[in-house]
């Protein structure tokens, strides 16, 4: 009888452990989003973090924001693209947030909730 609930108590344990841990790995998954921009994702979540974070740098610069509406269009390639223009960090001028694109958007406003292991982690393509 010990043996059965013994069993069935390390089942339990075992699955509550996977399931745990299946849930911790895909909330850090940043180095696996995909790449945000015109030939990539372009509406959704994705855009709207991208948005919302280069706005931080447009506030900082004294511009006004840009629309944070989900959908990809000039007003954001044009704000991404000033941004990789702008922030050191050697970054390439395409209006495509990549990884290193990524990294310096979410590191920029380090106060910003959505920013660094924030929300928008999840969505921002980063090398970390």
């Amino acid at each position: 009888m010990f043996k059965k609930y013994a069993s069935r108590a390390a089942a339990v344990a075992g699955a509550t452990i996977f399931a745990v841990g299946a849930m911790a790995g895909s909330a850090s998954a940043s180095t696996g989003a995909s790449y945000v921009g015109y030939g990539h994702v372009t509406s959704g979540t994705p855009v709207w973090c991208v948005q919302h974070l280069v706005n931080d740098y447009r506030r900082a610069a004294g511009e006004t924001p840009i629309s944070e509406d989900n959908s990809w269009g000039p007003q954001t390639d044009a704000a991404v693209r000033e941004f990789q223009s702008v922030v050191n960090g050697n970054l390439q001028v395409d209006g495509v947030v990549g990884p290193q694109t990524g990294n310096k958007l979410l590191n920029y406003d380090w106060t910003d909730q959505y920013a660094n292991k924030g929300y928008c982690y999840g969505y921002v393509p980063t090398t970390w």
